[in-house]
């Protein structure tokens, strides 16, 4: 099975190069997918044009592929399946739910000249990135790229309700999955608590599991292709 691959905020394909190896042993053809405005150089990037990117992807995809979408990109994989319900697989949420219906992308941190830098990791202390030590919290911070602004503050629209039907595992990295399902069952995430499958799976790790733990989220991604 092909398994797209997109990463989330400040990250462009590279950030999956130690999982793509473990996919394939797995049997499964991992594909990356680049992002524009994340890691070409462009800055007058719309969420739009992610969007296209990524149906681009599903589109030339060998059958029906599992999308894979990391933090903030759950939306985009879950955009996925708005457009192309009958052509996904599955949906795999690393770390992130998707946002509803009108919802800004990520409009998350202060822009500045056009573009929302990493904002250091501050805002990320405490179990997003407590497993990272201090070279690769370097690592990061030097490879991270900023995203368009007009990525971050896109509107999100969902118009096609066949997606609630799409089968969806969520990675649970810096949170359990008994809070991920007590945040679904609450109302905070609504697209999810109104999909007919939503399997929750635990991984003991911090937001960057592609980074600390990549066998593990590996297995985790090919028994959801299953």
């Amino acid at each position: 099975m092909d398994i797209l691959l997109i990463g989330g905020l400040w990250l462009d394909g590279s950030a999956w190069d130690d999982v793509v190896p473990q996919i394939e042993a797995l049997g499964h053809r991992p594909v990356p997918v680049s992002l524009p405005g994340q890691g070409d150089g462009r800055t007058d990037v719309t969420l739009d044009d992610q969007v296209a990117a990524v149906l681009a992807a599903v589109d030339a995809a060998s059958g029906s592929p599992l999308v894979v979408g990391h933090s903030a990109a759950c939306t985009l994989a879950w955009l996925a399946a708005d457009a192309r319900p009958d052509a996904v697989a599955g949906v795999v949420l690393i770390g992130g739910f998707p946002w509803d219906d009108g919802k800004p992308y990520a409009d998350l941190f202060p822009v500045t000249d056009g573009v929302m830098p990493f904002p250091g990791w501050e805002p990320f202390a405490g179990p997003d990135s407590d497993d990272l030590d201090a070279a690769a919290r370097a690592a990061f911070s030097a490879r991270a790229v900023p995203v368009p602004e007009g990525v971050a503050k896109g509107v999100v629209h969902l118009t096609d309700e066949r997606r609630f039907g799409v089968p969806v595992v969520v990675v649970c990295p810096e949170f359990s999955p008994a809070q991920a399902q007590e945040w679904i069952d609450s109302g905070d995430v609504p697209e999810l608590a109104r999909a007919k499958r939503v399997d929750l799976v635990d991984l003991d790790s911090g937001h960057w599991p592609m980074f600390t733990r990549p066998a593990e989220l590996a297995r985790l991604v090919v028994d959801a292709a299953a």
